[in-house]
């Protein structure tokens, strides 16, 4: 039983975290959180034990999904080595401070990155506005159609840093906040922006994860139990991305996301 729960939710975090680019943190750690409070098979649940899980599971997720969008040429790949710039120091630093928190505040806290994340995807992106103007120009041909869009280094390794911070801490890969910036402040496309992300989060999740071994928050005999299922789950969410309309995969996620978050708020007051 604990098997098959375990391969399956490594499934279905990484395959939905593939599709939009998330990585699935954003909805494995809520999910081990809420089975720590009601099943026996989870009472080793930790704040520091469900990130040091969702990073090394994040490792095959991110190599899965990365694997085919580079095959298939959606990746930026002079963004995304820019970004881990700022990303993975972001990460090792956040993967330290982890280790001050206690169940009900790191509930209390991620709720509230929940929520906010949620509300970021539901500002407007069919809009020429954009809040930087300059940056490097960049051009991509994806599936017959050239795209252009700038990247502005300073800003984009300034706030690489700060998500990586936030995924080294929460366990939550990061692309639940690169995407959204990517599309709203730099104007770069969706399905690039989306494999873009889950190439970063490939290797942010490395160092990340690897920050977590070192402090010994990572438990071999209940990651491994997830690792396959995230692995098949992010080829399948990558494959999946490139056929269907990623809207309704995003109205998902804006109504879970603050579900999960009203819920983790209220665990951690409560």
């Amino acid at each position: 039983m604990l098997i098959a729960l375990s391969l399956f939710i490594g499934f279905i975090t990484a395959f939905i975290g593939s599709i939009a680019g998330l990585g699935g943190g954003v909805i494995l750690v809520p999910v081990l959180l809420f089975l720590g409070d009601q099943l026996e098979s989870f009472h080793w649940v930790t704040p520091q034990s469900i990130v040091g899980i969702s990073l090394v599971v994040m490792v095959f997720t991110g190599l899965s999904s990365a694997l085919s969008y580079v095959k298939h040429n959606r990746v930026d790949l002079k963004m995304g080595f820019l970004l881990m710039g700022g990303s993975i120091p972001g990460g090792l630093f956040g993967s330290w401070l982890n280790q001050f928190f206690k169940t009900d505040s790191f509930e209390l806290f991620f709720g509230i990155v929940m929520i906010g994340v949620s509300l970021v995807f539901f500002l407007p992106r069919d809009t020429n506005w954009r809040l930087f103007k300059g940056g490097i120009p960049r051009e991509k041909r994806v599936n017959g159609q050239t795209y252009f869009y700038r990247v502005p280094v300073i800003v984009s390794i300034i706030f690489a840093f700060g998500v990586g911070v936030l995924s080294g801490l929460l366990g939550i890969g990061g692309g639940s906040l690169i995407v959204p910036a990517l599309i709203l402040l730099f104007k770069v496309p969706p399905h690039i922006a989306t494999a873009t992300s889950m190439f970063i989060i490939f290797f942010a999740s490395i160092t990340s994860s690897g920050a977590h071994v070192y402090l010994g928050n990572v438990d071999w005999m209940q990651t491994l139990l997830f690792i396959p299922g995230a692995y098949i789950g992010g080829t399948v969410g990558a494959a999946v991305n490139r056929k269907l309309n990623s809207k309704s995969v995003e109205w998902f996620l804006r109504i879970l996301l603050i579900l999960i978050g009203i819920r983790l708020i209220w665990q951690g007051i409560g």
